[in-house]
């Protein structure tokens, strides 16, 4: 029973296409699924950025039959395969996903994302007859696949190889509901009698594909115990927390795990110098470097500096940032800022840099090598969010020796713990109250532990021996799949 068959669907999926964690997690689960034994199948959209990527690919089907509303349309699928060997069928159909961008451009969101997504999940549930492939389980991410539950109850659950298939949707960030004017619901192939309806994915008069993963599927799982909480309140629900309550005996928070291939500073490629806890010497070198190269006062050298690396947005706390700026580099430290975002937050940072040269340096951009030397030449690592359903940057820090400083939130909350000087115990530091005092507060007192080295090493050490691999969260995962499609012989995990 390890060999489950599992198609994995995914809207995004490192390395072929990413715009946040989400793909992340649809890139190295699959692999650690497949070394526990499991046969897991990824499916993708051929995006423009795939389709230009040196990955090689070859066709595996062609003018595959899709229903999209009342038109039959053709798709080609292409396979490739991940390092690991995890097959990938990328569904093509060039005038829906051959764009710039994946879900939209700087006017917003592209207006047939229904069309598009509807086609991709109608895709993905004729893959199994096409390839002789019978899954087990669907595990479906994001709103963008939150059509397949709702169609395995009705118009697909009928198609060859899926009568008995289970499903779990996974929500990665609540805030991305799919909605849709509701003169659409056609195109989804569902109808509006058994569907559109507040049992169903009708969310105030609109279409919404999250609430239809949230409400068809056998399972649901975000990334990470605490959010899996979180989300079941007003605070932080938005406006779901009901339908979540509802489901509350079948929700499970599982972390989200690293890929401690990519971020390890004993072997990341883009680092000056590689380091471990026994060779920390490299990681001073690293900083002097990240000084020299954002163009810093030396004499931060011996001083600390502080970093973040994020999304310039309200939700990831930036606006914190912003009103502590001055009050905050007017201190014996540096800042180094990297990512892209809000025009007011970027324009704030870009003042902070002219009003204080030489102690701030800030980079708009995604620039992910550089993102490597932040992380290693950093002495603390912000994360100050509103919420954040796990979090992957303060798992990061702890590998790096820089120790992260973040509001207690979401996976957050759930990864690190406060260091305590009396027992030596802890990782890094955490505020609680959404407010900039409270995070200057929190700031100030590790700064205070900064200055004593033996402690600040101790507190280094603790965060670089922890380990989140995704070992750990595929056992989680296998646990509930088996769970589902051996119910007689597995009992199911423990929600939350």
């Amino acid at each position: 029973m390890n060999g489950l068959k599992v198609l994995f669907l995914a809207p995004e999926a490192v390395p072929f296409a990413k715009t946040g964690g989400l793909a992340d997690v649809a890139g190295s689960l699959p692999p650690a699924l497949r070394r526990l034994g499991l046969d897991v199948r990824l499916v993708l959209p051929l995006y423009r950025a795939v389709r230009e990527s040196p990955l090689e690919r070859h066709p595996l089907v062609r003018d595959l039959k899709v229903p999209l509303g009342t038109d039959l349309l053709t798709a080609d699928v292409l396979e490739t395969r991940t390092e690991e060997g995890v097959p990938v069928y990328l569904i093509d159909r060039e005038d829906l996903f051959d764009r710039p961008h994946l879900y939209g451009d700087s006017r917003g969101d592209y207006y047939d994302n229904l069309e598009r997504f509807s086609f991709f999940c109608h895709a993905a549930l004729r893959l199994p007859q096409a390839l002789a492939f019978e899954p087990d389980l669907l595990h479906c991410h994001d709103w963008q696949t939150g059509l397949v539950p709702a169609l395995l109850k009705d118009p697909a659950g009928t198609l060859p190889g899926l009568g008995a298939s289970k499903t779990v949707f996974t929500i990665h960030n609540l805030a991305y509901q799919g909605l849709f004017n509701p003169e659409k619901l056609a195109l989804t192939g569902l109808s509006r009698e058994h569907f559109f309806h507040a049992d169903g994915l009708e969310y105030w008069g609109r279409i919404s594909l999250l609430k239809a993963g949230i409400f068809y599927a056998q399972a649901v799982t975000t990334v990470s115990p605490a959010y899996a909480r979180e989300i079941q309140t007003p605070e932080y629900g938005a406006g779901m927390e009901g339908i979540l309550r509802r489901r509350k005996s079948d929700l499970h928070g599982i972390l989200n795990g690293v890929d401690y291939r990519v971020w390890d500073p004993w072997r990341d490629p883009h680092l000056p110098v590689n380091y471990e806890p026994r060779h920390l010497e490299g990681k001073a070198r690293c900083k002097e470097y990240l000084i020299h190269e954002m163009g810093l006062d030396p004499s931060l050298k011996g001083r600390p500096l502080l970093a973040l690396i994020s999304r310039l947005d309200a939700q990831k706390g930036l606006d914190l940032l912003v009103l502590v700026l001055d009050r905050l580099l007017d201190m014996d430290l540096g800042l180094v800022v990297l990512g892209t975002g809000e025009k007011t937050i970027q324009g704030a940072l870009v003042e902070g840099c002219s009003a204080h040269p030489g102690r701030m340096a800030l980079s708009l951009d995604f620039n992910d090598p550089l993102a490597h030397r932040i992380m290693a030449g950093a002495d603390l690592f912000l994360i100050p969010s509103r919420y954040e359903p796990c979090g992957l940057t303060q798992m990061y820090a702890l590998k790096y020796g820089t120790p992260p400083l973040v509001r207690a939130t979401g996976g957050l909350d759930d990864t690190i713990i406060p260091f305590d000087p009396g027992t030596g115990e802890g990782n890094g530091f955490k505020f609680g109250p959404y407010d900039p005092e409270a995070f200057l507060e929190a700031i100030i007192r590790a700064l205070a532990l900064f200055k004593d080295r033996r402690t600040w090493k101790r507190v280094m050490a603790n965060g670089m021996k922890a380990d989140f691999s995704w070992n750990r969260s595929a056992t989680r995962y296998r646990e509930l799949y088996r769970g589902l499609v051996y119910p007689q012989d597995y009992p199911r995990p423990a929600p939350l």
